[in-house]
């Protein structure tokens, strides 16, 4: 992936929204680039593994054990965001990350480890900032989609709040 691909894909993520040109070029120039095949796993649950990652291109699976069972629990696409938690405060994954593995198209994901990034605060602050401020945004917005969810599953056990 070039430098300009990079750029462009942060730019249109949740992580990059807020950023102009420069900081865009400026983080981009700090993130890895993981190619993964169709099924091929990112990062396993439990694994203790503090990147954050942002999908550039293709889906990606976040997978859940469930029992003896594996299931998909959401499906990322271009421009998520996964792995904030872990990035934040360093604790194991708590769903696994895989490439889906429908069709032949490689999925690219960008990649931001915690003490790259850790470099940025003193010479870019307002950088460290607008990431930070992003990544807040990105678990508001899976909280709140969550309560939703969970809402919905006791409207409907409770056969309350809509027609069931």
């Amino acid at each position: 992936m070039k430098d300009a691909e990079k750029i462009q894909a942060l730019s249109q993520s949740v992580l990059g929204g807020e950023l102009d040109k420069d900081q865009a070029s400026q983080l981009a120039a700090l993130m890895g680039v993981i190619t993964l095949e169709p099924g091929e796993t990112l990062v396993a649950e439990n694994e203790q593994r503090g990147t954050l990652f942002v999908l550039a291109r293709g889906r990606l699976q976040v997978c859940k054990l469930v029992g003896e069972r594996e299931e998909t629990v959401y499906l990322m696409h271009p421009g998520e965001c996964a792995g904030t938690r872990a990035f934040i405060d360093g604790t194991p994954r708590r769903a696994a990350l895989r490439a889906e593995d429908q069709g032949s198209e490689q999925t690219l994901v960008l990649s931001l480890e915690p003490e790259i990034f850790d470099t940025l605060i003193e010479p870019a602050p307002r950088l460290a900032h607008k990431v930070m401020r992003a990544i807040f945004c990105v678990t508001h917005r899976n909280l709140m989609r969550m309560n939703l969810e969970s809402a919905e599953m006791r409207n409907y056990l409770l056969k309350t709040g809509g027609r069931y």
